[in-house]
């Protein structure tokens, strides 16, 4: 079962955000109360979702405290005005180290996805990457769109799926190494900048990545 107490790490009139564990579905699932629904319960009232991660994903979800609220982040995520990052690791060799993955985004098999070569209405993304430890990369991901599996599916495509994306052919490990660590827009003149570590997985509590991470403010600043 997934764990009923969020850790709430921004707050305000309007929304908050929640660091979403990983391996934890936001929509209910069978016997099994989704993210949306326990934190609901946790607060004892409603609250408005205005985006989605993945079960595999952990890192930051808002949620709105209005429809009006809920309406305005909506619009800001649709204009591509909310700056999204994502870190993720792979045992694999890239195709290329830093770079843009753009392509249309075709249902598969069983649930998954695959990028197309086409361009009609493709996902964006833009990454970078670097050494963690031997045999492992780490690699800072910014989205410009929100296609579902967008950023596995990307990795996958350069030849590094994402260790533990059993999904995506990604490598057995404890977790699946995906997390939504950072988010920035502005909300009533005012610049929101949520940052969330994560906090469960061997590799991404080892002190290597600790100290990446400390060093990563200053190098993945919105564009």
């Amino acid at each position: 079962m997934p764990q009923t107490k969020f850790e709430i790490i921004y707050d305000n009139d309007d929304f908050l955000a929640v660091n979403k564990p990983a391996n934890c579905s936001f929509h209910n699932q069978e016997d099994q109360l989704g993210v949306h629904s326990l934190l609901k319960k946790q607060l004892n009232t409603d609250i408005w979702p205005v985006h989605r991660l993945d079960k595999l994903t952990s890192g930051i979800l808002l949620f709105a405290k209005s429809r009006q609220a809920a309406k305005r982040l909506g619009q800001l995520f649709e204009q591509k005005e909310i700056f999204k990052t994502y870190i993720a690791l792979s045992d694999k060799k890239p195709k290329k180290k830093q770079g843009h993955i753009v392509g249309d985004m075709q249902k598969s098999r069983s649930g998954s996805w695959k990028l197309c070569k086409t361009k009609d209405n493709p996902a964006k993304t833009h990454f970078k990457s670097q050494s963690l430890i031997p045999k492992i990369r780490l690699f800072w991901v910014t989205p410009s769109t929100g296609k579902t599996h967008q950023i596995r599916v990307a990795l996958k495509s350069i030849g590094a799926p994402i260790l533990g994306d059993k999904r995506y052919s990604g490598s057995d490990a404890d977790r699946g190494y995906l997390h939504a660590c950072r988010l920035v827009f502005d909300w009533n003149d005012k610049q929101v900048d949520i940052n969330c570590p994560p906090t469960f997985g061997e590799y991404f509590l080892c002190d290597e990545f600790k100290i990446l991470y400390a060093d990563s403010n200053s190098l993945h600043q919105p564009a």
